[in-house]
């Protein structure tokens, strides 16, 4: 197989399926990649897996593809959501594109107390996770939720789901996150620069469902905390075994 080039599409795949580029994927395929007519792509959409696709046609507003063979099956991460409070934007840009490229089924920014922004681009960030699983090679892209009050999904929580809460107050050595629910739906929630307040902090570690997590001895940024927690995940109950 010689395709190279990995694109995500929104339109279906399947055996002889032919799937119509717009004038952005035919920019970046014809004009940015120097593919021609006769060429091969990788595609995927979140649904159908991975298709090796050839170039019928090639324009410079639009082209043709058509799907040859499934080369990968539709592969599901782990059931996990991360919820962070969205920092600086190339630093969020960096939790969403690591997100994606580390498993997390959903991703969810969260605003807590201290949060230093109140709105985020949703449609940009969804577009980061695409781009992270574009080069990764994954099959499946994570929603991007919309910004939402960490009180308000915390009142709303699914029943079931268990929740990795990363306090930054507890500095200590590394605690690791029992393996003794396998299976279940779960989420890692990462705080803001400034901390959670006391109030959140106290209702946290109240619920049933949490689960308090220390990454170490040293006080981690946000997008370093974000990676090494689903790490800690990933290890204990996902599916890196």
């Amino acid at each position: 197989m010689s395709a190279k080039i990995r694109l995500y599409v929104e339109h279906p795949l399947g055996d002889g399926q032919s799937v119509p580029l717009d004038r952005d994927q035919a920019h970046y395929l014809f004009g940015v990649m120097r593919l021609a007519a006769g060429g091969q792509v990788l595609l995927f959409n979140g649904r159908d897996g991975e298709w090796l696709a050839d170039v019928v046609q090639a324009g410079k507003r639009a082209g043709l593809l058509t799907c040859v063979e499934q080369t990968k099956p539709l592969q599901m991460p782990p059931d996990l959501w991360l919820l962070f409070a969205p920092i600086k934007k190339a630093r969020t840009d960096f939790i969403v594109e690591k997100a994606a490229e580390m498993g997390a089924a959903r991703i969810v920014p969260v605003q807590t107390e201290f949060t230093n922004s109140e709105r985020i681009r949703q449609d940009r960030l969804q577009a980061h996770a695409v781009e992270a699983t574009e080069q990764c090679g994954g099959t499946y892209v994570p929603e991007v939720a919309e910004l939402q009050k960490l009180d308000r999904l915390l009142d709303l929580w699914p029943e079931g789901r268990q929740l990795m809460f990363c306090d930054e107050a507890e500095v200590s050595a590394a605690k690791r996150l029992a393996a003794n629910t396998p299976g279940q739906p779960w989420a890692i929630l990462i705080g803001p620069e400034g901390g959670f307040s006391d109030r959140e902090r106290a209702r946290l570690a109240s619920l049933s469902f949490t689960h308090v997590v220390s990454l170490g001895p040293r006080i981690l940024r946000a997008d370093t905390a974000a990676v090494a927690a689903m790490t800690v995940w990933q290890q204990a109950l996902g599916d890196w075994e």
